[in-house]
């Protein structure tokens, strides 16, 4: 007998012994009503009335995108269609979300960027040139199959992690998603492509400065800021270990965990606005990764629409981007760090913490 005639009664064999169960319902008749019982021709359009409820409802306004925080499961009974659709329908679209508003509300910042970001930071934060706060999010995720420990915490959990750079406006400019979440922010920013930018020089950070009132001083360079998970460097700032008393110490501590924190408020904005970051999310990594993107563009484009409403630029939001800039602020990361801190790097911390102490002393933080 060949080859052939062997597979063929193989088959054979295995369908007497496991007989295909029979099909009940081509499209099952819940969801052949969908049009109308389903959510979407029901409650959307009665929502839709009343522009108060839809925002309630949606967490977005009437015009715009919409947003829910149940389960595929939920969604698919509640719009009367399959589950495999509800994947494949928030995988597309958040991905065509990304590549649609991508380029415009979070492009790859230039020159005059950092310079617009220090600005804000200084007038808003009282820290001088300082173009960004730094800090991780972790995203909790049931445990992907097969994954081991790479994707375990320390809080318990398993989760990817949202490393991201944000201005004095709360709006995300650089983010990072899909590192492990066993990994530290230091480590995941140390290997992003953001961090090999810090390293190689090459995220178009402006020339040293000097900062208005302390000409004695001398050129300062821009800095990031971000809390005792990254590296000390002479661009990137982070408090001084341990507990300190009434001081300078404790005055740049202060200084810089009022201008670091503006991360947090981001983070707890988006958290508010997408309830997916208040549960468990029961997708794969590489969905979860597409959903944060997805999110953290929209954060921005519904927060450039509440500025320019609130008149708090003087000119519209627009994109400085240059040709040959890159399109794209993240990419997967590996995952390695090191927290140690050359001696241009802690000259710099103490070059503003003898600043903040002097001429760039603010009347309410003695008493902190």
């Amino acid at each position: 007998m060949d080859r052939r005639k062997k597979i063929i009664l193989a088959a054979v064999l295995h369908l007497r012994r496991n007989p295909c169960r029979r099909r009940r319902y081509w499209v099952h008749p819940i969801r052949r009503s969908r049009e109308r019982y389903g959510e979407f021709h029901r409650l959307v359009k009665e929502l839709r009335l009343d522009n108060e409820l839809f925002q309630q409802y949606f967490r977005m306004p009437r015009e715009l995108y919409l947003a829910t925080g149940d389960s595929f499961c939920t969604i698919a009974f509640s719009y009367r269609v399959g589950l495999s659709t509800v994947c494949m329908v928030v995988k597309e679209v958040s991905a065509a979300i990304w590549e649609e508003l991508q380029p415009e509300f979070m492009p790859a910042p230039s020159m005059d960027d950092w310079l617009t970001i220090a600005e804000g930071f200084r007038h808003r934060w009282n820290f001088p040139n300082c173009v960004g706060s730094v800090d991780g999010k972790h995203v909790v995720l049931q445990a992907p199959a097969n994954s081991g420990s790479q994707f375990f915490n320390y809080k318990g959990t398993f989760s990817i992690v949202l490393l991201a750079v944000v201005d004095a406006q709360y709006l995300f400019r650089v983010v990072d998603v899909g590192g492990y979440g066993r990994t530290s922010d230091g480590g995941i920013l140390w290997n992003s492509v953001f961090g090999e930018g810090l390293r190689d020089d090459t995220l178009d950070l402006p020339q040293d400065a000097v900062i208005p009132g302390s000409e004695p001083r001398g050129r300062m360079p821009f800095v990031f800021v971000g809390d005792e998970a990254f590296p000390l460097r002479r661009d990137l700032m982070r408090p001084y270990p341990g507990p300190h008393g009434p001081g300078e110490k404790r005055a740049f501590n202060y200084r810089l965990s009022r201008a670091r924190l503006v991360v947090e408020c981001a983070f707890g904005i988006l958290s508010s606005q997408w309830r997916m970051y208040k549960r468990v999310m029961a997708v794969s990594p590489t969905t979860a990764e597409t959903c944060v993107r997805a999110t953290c563009v929209l954060h921005n484009f519904l927060r450039v629409l509440t500025l320019r409403r609130r008149q708090y630029q003087n000119q519209p939001y627009t994109s400085s981007r240059r040709p040959g800039d890159p399109d794209d602020c993240l990419r997967g990361v590996s995952r390695l760090g090191s927290n140690n801190a050359t001696r241009e790097a802690l000259g710099v911390r103490a070059q503003f913490t003898s600043y903040f102490s002097e001429e760039g002393a603010v009347p309410w933080q003695i008493h902190r």
